[in-house]
């Protein structure tokens, strides 16, 4: 089994700013990242350690899974990027927040369909002829549980949800919360820190030929698990019938139009969104 391409979408939520998603895909094997909004001064050469990171973790995990199995391409490309981190930072951080880290899904195939691996809140959607859409991931189950959190930081600090993650009055409890990613307590993300290899989240997958998949970030996931202009089902036929393109066009009309986000609660107006379509076949 392989993957064939059908679509992409990839929108920084800033044109102003790196997008911090990033996508790859081979033969065997396709990956979604989602950079985590810095929350201090970059350590890394270029514009965002976030968008380093995702970048650099596609390719590293593309080159790997050409040769290795998933699991071992994944402890290969965190090792790799806690070595160039190492090697190419500024400085050492002085507290976690100051890393960088990245949500993350990872599919290759198998002989019965495929595994995926992730971490945070990038998500699967996998359409099989004939059946209902079945979700990989956590994005649907935490997404109302963070935007209720969002509105009551806001509210308790007096500003519009869609404030900015950077705004002083939020930075404090962000960070907070980001000093507790990869322990038992906060939970684990891809980052520079090779002991992420052993608390990757996995699937089996059965799939056949002619199944369609669909890998996203959590900013163009919104339109369900946000937005509510869609159910799984429904993402997945728009994006065979519309294509991926009209989908961020109405992502961001959505968000156009709540730009405070008092309708829907978010940290920041719109967020990166990126989504790979592909669909699994035999074998040639």
């Amino acid at each position: 089994m392989e993957f064939e391409f059908v679509d992409v979408l990839t929108l920084p939520g800033n044109p102003a700013k790196p997008n911090e998603d990033s996508f790859a895909h081979i033969e065997n094997a396709a990956v979604v990242f989602d950079g985590a909004t810095g929350l201090g001064e970059p350590l890394m050469p270029g514009e965002s350690d976030a968008a380093w990171l995702s970048h650099f973790g596609a390719r590293r995990l593309m080159a790997h899974a050409k040769t290795k199995r998933a699991k071992d391409a994944i402890r290969a490309a965190l090792a790799d990027a806690e070595n160039s981190y190492k090697g190419l930072r500024r400085r050492a951080p002085v507290a976690t927040y100051e890393n960088p880290f990245a949500s993350m899904m990872f599919i290759a195939t198998n002989e019965n369909g495929l595994d995926a691996f992730w971490y945070g809140d990038c998500g699967l959607l996998v359409k099989r002829e004939g059946a209902a859409v079945e979700i990989i991931g956590d994005t649907f189950e935490k997404r109302a549980m963070e935007a209720s959190r969002v509105k009551m930081l806001a509210d308790a600090r007096g500003l519009a949800p869609a404030a900015g993650v950077n705004r002083p009055e939020y930075l404090e409890a962000l960070r907070k919360a980001r000093n507790r990613v990869n322990t038992e307590t906060g939970g684990w993300l891809f980052g520079p820190d090779a002991r992420a290899a052993d608390h990757a989240s996995h699937a089996a997958i059965a799939a056949s030929a002619g199944t369609h998949l669909l890998l996203a970030s959590d900013g163009f996931l919104a339109l369900a698990t946000d937005y509510g202009r869609y159910d799984a089902d429904g993402l997945m036929q728009a994006a065979l019938s519309k294509g991926l393109a009209a989908l961020g066009e109405e992502l961001r009309t959505i968000e156009n139009d709540d730009p405070e986000g008092r309708k829907f609660a978010r940290l920041k107006k719109s967020d990166d969104a990126t989504a790979l379509l592909l669909k699994l076949t035999s074998r040639a």
